[in-house]
C-alpha cells in the first residue's frame, strides 16, 4: 500500500481546522487538510454571525468559512474533499485512510472534526433551520430580542440556554418531555424562579410551524395524555445535546464518557504524542467559533513544537 507522507495532517474543516491550517502552513509544515463530510462544519448551517471579531457589520456562517478557507489556501494548505474512514495511531508515524482511497503517513495529526447537534428529526425542523430553528442560543439569541422563544430540553444546557435567552427575549418557554428536569439543582432553581421562563412539562414538539418569513409557532403533544397544543413563538432552540464526531478515533484516543476527546493541561495534546485535538470535538463547554479557532491555533503551534523537538 502506497502512503503519501505528510508532516501535518488536519482532519476537519471548521474554524478549528482552517485556523490550524493557516498556522501550520505559515510554519512550513505543508499541511494537508481533509475537509470531511461537512466542509466548513456547523457554521455552514448558521445564518448571521455578529459576535466574531473582525466582522463589524456581521457575516454569514458559509461566508465566514469561505473566508477561512481562502486564507488557508493563500498560505499553501492542500485542502482535499474527502472523508477519513480509518486511522491507525498505535505506531509512529500515523497511518490514515480515506473514503476516496487515499492513504497517508503523518508525522502529526490534528483532529478538528467538531461536534454535531442532536436534532428532533422533524421535516419541519429541517425546513426552518436557520429561519427560527437553532441549536445555539449564544450564537443566535440576539436576533430574537424582545420576542417569544422556546427551548427544548431538560438538562443543564437547556436550563442555561433558557436563562441566557430570558435576558434577551420577552418570554421563554422551556419545553420538557418529562415531568421533571435532569439539570442540576442550582440550574433547576434558576429556571423555576425566573418569571420570564414558563416550563411546559410533559410536552414534545411534533411540528414546527411557520411561513416564508420563518418560524411563528410550534405544535406540542402532551407525552402523558396525547393532547395537542399550539403555542406562538418566533424562535425554537434545541438543547438536547451534541455528539462529538470522534467515533473513528474511539479505542485509540482517550475520551470522556460522552465521547469528547480529552486534551491535557491546557494544551491540545491528546494521550498520544503527536496527535492533537482542537475545536468542538474536545470542547463540551463553549462550542463557539472563536474558541474553536483559538484552539486550532494552539494545535498547530503544539504540532510545530512536537516536530521541532523530534529533530533535536
Amino acid at each position: 500500500m502506497d502512503y503519501e507522507k505528510v508532516k501535518c495532517l488536519i482532519i476537519g474543516s471548521g474554524p478549528a481546522g482552517y485556523t490550524a491550517a493557516i498556522y501550520a502552513s505559515r510554519a512550513n509544515l505543508n499541511p494537508i487538510l481533509i475537509e470531511g463530510i461537512q466542509p466548513g462544519g456547523q457554521l455552514t448551517i448558521t445564518t448571521e454571525i455578529e459576535n466574531f471579531p473582525g466582522y463589524p457589520d456581521g457575516t454569514t456562517g458559509p461566508q465566514m468559512m469561505e473566508d477561512f478557507k481562502k486564507q488557508a489556501l493563500r498560505f499553501g494548505t492542500d485542502i482535499r474533499n474527502d472523508i477519513v474512514t480509518q486511522v491507525s495511531l498505535e505506531k509512529y508515524p500515523f497511518h490514515i485512510q480515506t473514503d476516496g482511497g487515499k492513504c497517508y503517513e503523518a508525522e502529526t495529526v490534528i483532529i478538528a472534526t467538531g461536534a454535531s447537534a442532536r436534532w428532533l428529526g422533524l421535516d419541519s425542523e429541517e425546513k426552518f433551520r436557520g429561519m427560527g430553528v437553532s441549536a445555539c442560543a449564544t450564537c443566535d439569541g440576539f436576533f430574537y430580542r424582545n420576542q417569544v422563544v422556546g427551548v427544548v430540553g431538560g438538562g443543564d444546557t437547556a436550563c442555561e440556554e433558557a436563562t441566557y435567552l430570558s435576558n434577551i427575549c420577552s418570554k421563554v418557554y422551556l419545553i420538557v418531555r418529562r415531568d421533571e428536569l435532569r439539570a442540576s439543582k442550582v440550574m433547576q432553581k434558576r429556571v423555576i424562579t425566573n418569571p420570564k421562563i414558563e416550563i411546559l412539562w410533559n410536552n414534545k414538539p411534533i411540528e414546527i410551524l411557520g411561513d416564508d418569513s420563518g418560524v411563528n409557532g410550534v405544535m406540542l403533544e402532551n407525552t402523558a395524555t396525547g393532547e395537542l397544543k399550539q403555542i406562538e413563538l418566533t424562535g425554537l432552540f434545541l438543547a438536547i445535546g451534541h455528539h462529538p464526531n470522534s467515533d473513528v478515533f474511539q479505542c485509540q484516543i482517550e475520551t470522556d464518557p460522552s465521547g469528547y476527546i480529552i486534551t491535557k493541561n491546557g494544551t491540545s495534546n491528546t494521550n498520544i504524542p503527536g496527535v492533537f485535538a482542537a475545536g468542538d470535538v474536545q470542547d463540551s463547554a463553549y462550542r463557539q467559533a472563536i474558541t474553536a479557532a483559538a484552539s486550532g491555533c494552539r494545535a498547530a503551534l503544539d504540532a510545530e513544537r512536537f516536530l521541532s523537538n523530534k529533530k533535536q
